[in-house]
């Protein structure tokens, strides 16, 4: 067993999404989308609805990448709820699109994605599309790592990647966290460790201002949650006495702190 110890002395970072080129094979115009909604949930589904704006010409709508439609009988709805029939293409390359007839009604079009990876209690899913879409996450799932940055949910629904592009998501099937007490000029703090490893000797040291615990596991996020009050800032975070890169976000009060134990 390797035991690595883990320093904090005293997120928001930018999310770096990578455009993706448009190369589709199109049948009548390019679809032009009111809204793009991806949904995840913590049994690891994941389904797609397209709003695709009324047209009095055919419009070919690109699906996202591992799209699960029949082969055939592939129907959508409109906006009045009628049935609409589309028309599967497919370039040969992977690259998966649905023909849409003229309509002056806006059209729905929803679908599944294969399920998303589980290894060691981490989902982990890469999606990719060429315009603005949205991700959106059960309840249950209160926190989230975009491209190795965390985000914590609370009491919002889900993200917005601008532009389009290829993000990473990652989320825990079952979250374990664990709460330390910690106490600064009379004052009592709880110090939230996220991780799927166990945490030993957790210290606080008053004096140098520094929080300090063993962890147990490699290849493991760490998420530390406390008081702006507790340690200040700015923030470094040692890795047995090596300093490493990591997040920071700041939620109402509280810093949060994410890295990944190597």
């Amino acid at each position: 067993m390797n035991n690595k110890f883990t320093s904090i002395i005293i997120i928001f970072s930018l999310i770096l999404v990578i455009p993706i080129a448009n190369a589709q094979l199109t049948l009548g115009g390019e679809a032009s989308q009111e809204s793009i909604e991806v949904k995840m949930n913590i049994k690891g589904e994941v389904s797609v609805k397209h709003v695709v704006r009324a047209s009095n010409t055919g419009l070919t709508l690109l699906l996202f990448d591992n799209a699960v439609i029949p082969d055939k009988n592939y129907n959508a709805l409109n906006e009045i709820g009628k049935e609409v029939q589309l028309g599967i293409i497919d370039d040969g390359l992977g690259n998966k699109s649905v023909y849409i007839l003229p309509s002056k009604y806006n059209t729905i079009v929803e679908y599944n994605l294969e399920n998303i990876t589980l290894k060691d209690n981490l989902f982990n899913a890469n999606i990719s599309y060429h315009e603005k879409f949205s991700i959106l996450f059960d309840e249950s799932i209160r926190l989230i790592f975009v491209n190795n940055n965390i985000i914590l949910l609370d009491d919002k629904k889900g993200i917005s990647v601008s532009g389009g592009g290829n993000i990473e998501i990652e989320f825990y099937e079952n979250e374990s966290k664990i709460i330390k007490e910690t106490i600064w000029e009379e004052n009592k703090f709880d110090v939230e460790i996220i991780t799927d490893s166990k945490i030993q000797s957790f210290n606080f040291n008053q004096a140098e201002k520094n929080i300090n615990f063993q962890i147990n596991e490699e290849n493991k996020f760490v998420t530390v949650i406390m008081s702006e009050e507790l340690l200040g800032g700015p923030y470094i975070v040692l890795l047995d006495n090596e300093k490493i890169s990591h997040s920071k976000f700041t939620e109402e009060g509280n810093i949060l702190l994410n890295y990944f134990i190597f």
